[in-house]
């Protein structure tokens, strides 16, 4: 009796200590799969309005890996269905807290002279991943986020000129990721917190531009490639903005054509502007906001222009667009209207001293 007993005991003992086991098994597994508040959430010295305006990526400097998707064959895509299918944009996510910009050098080098306006973005952004990515960590960052559409790859790869990757990247890296680019040079005086008006619902606006140039006088193409350019120095966005998709189609076929026919390598400085710069920034904007599968144009009263946004002192909201005055991305300039860097809509200064333009392309962007 005493030996069965003692049998008893012991498979009770053993029954007890698996299901502890089983227990602590699941509160361990359950611990692992909870996402800490610090991957879901801004830092705490953030305001509220922050964690409700941008989502907070993932820390380090590594691109989180996007939600799965299943597997599809693209070959039966266009370009602009692929960018489309591998970037998908809504318009009711936040804006992610990114700022990206690109230079020769890093703010670790000693070769790098932009630490004062670099700085500037940190301190206005606390709790954001700020990246400044030279030429060789873009190319392997571009390749980590291309890889499923090769000619994007191929095209960047191809061309010819600095000044045409830099202008191509900040396309690339706001489509794929969202957030803020801004070229090195540039000073963030306010928070982009401030730079949606308040009224406006943060839910409905995808891409936030401000105005290069607005130049009201009769020569006007002497200076500007056009009446009303928008300035690609500094942009927000959020991921998959069909304008960025648009316009990465478009260079990128533009490039590879250009490539068959080998009239790439004949490129030159003057027609960067048209190529990757401002002109073709501002015509892409231009005809999103005239196009027919994202505006019921029935109830428009006319194509919208130039007309629509010259002499602006204040925010304008066009569909999921907030197109800013000239003073809020150009302070300074003292022509056509812009104000000073002490105005309130006054959000960022622009410098020209690390654009990789050639001088005669100042006056025609950036």
């Amino acid at each position: 009796m005493a030996t069965i007993g003692r049998s008893v005991t012991i498979r009770r003992a053993l029954v007890a200590t698996a299901f502890l086991l089983t227990i602590l098994f699941f509160l361990n597994r359950s611990h692992q799969t909870t996402p800490s508040p610090s991957a879901t959430t801004l830092n705490t010295d953030s305001s509220t309005q922050v964690s409700e305006t941008f989502d907070k990526p993932g820390g380090g400097s590594i691109p989180p890996i996007a939600d799965q998707k299943p597997l599809r064959d693209l070959s039966d895509l266009s370009l602009y269905e692929k960018l489309a299918y591998q970037y998908p944009y809504n318009v009711e996510s936040k804006f992610p807290a990114y700022i990206w910009q690109t230079w020769k050098w890093t703010p670790a080098q000693a070769e790098f002279h932009f630490r004062e306006q670099e700085a500037t973005w940190t301190v206005q952004h606390p709790g954001f991943v700020h990246e400044v990515i030279t030429d060789a960590v873009a190319v392997h960052l571009l390749r980590v986020l291309y890889a499923p559409i090769p000619e994007v790859l191929e095209a960047y790869h191809s061309l010819p000129l600095p000044v045409l990757k830099a202008d191509f990247f900040r396309y690339l890296i706001l489509l794929a990721r969202g957030g803020i680019y801004s070229d090195i040079d540039t000073f963030a005086i306010k928070s982009a917190l401030e730079w949606i008006p308040k009224p406006v619902p943060r839910n409905s606006v995808g891409l936030v531009i401000g105005i290069e140039a607005d130049p009201d006088r009769p020569d006007w193409a002497d200076w500007y490639s056009r009446r009303i350019q928008f300035c690609q120095w500094t942009i927000q966005s959020k991921p998959g903005h069909p304008v960025l998709r648009e316009i990465v189609a478009r260079i990128t076929d533009e490039t590879l054509k250009r490539k068959r026919d080998g009239s790439l390598l004949k490129m030159s400085d003057a027609s960067v502007v048209e190529f990757t710069g401002p002109a073709l920034w501002t015509d892409s904007i231009f005809e999103y906001f005239n196009d027919g599968r994202y505006f019921d144009k029935s109830v428009s009263e006319g194509e919208i222009s130039w007309r629509n946004f010259t002499g602006m002192s204040k925010a304008k909201i066009v569909g999921d667009v907030a197109v800013l005055p000239i003073t809020s991305f150009s302070p300074g300039v003292q022509q056509m209207g812009a104000k000073d860097y002490d105005d309130p809509m006054a959000f960022v200064k622009h410098d020209f001293e690390g654009t990789w333009k050639p001088e005669k392309l100042r006056h025609i962007g950036g």
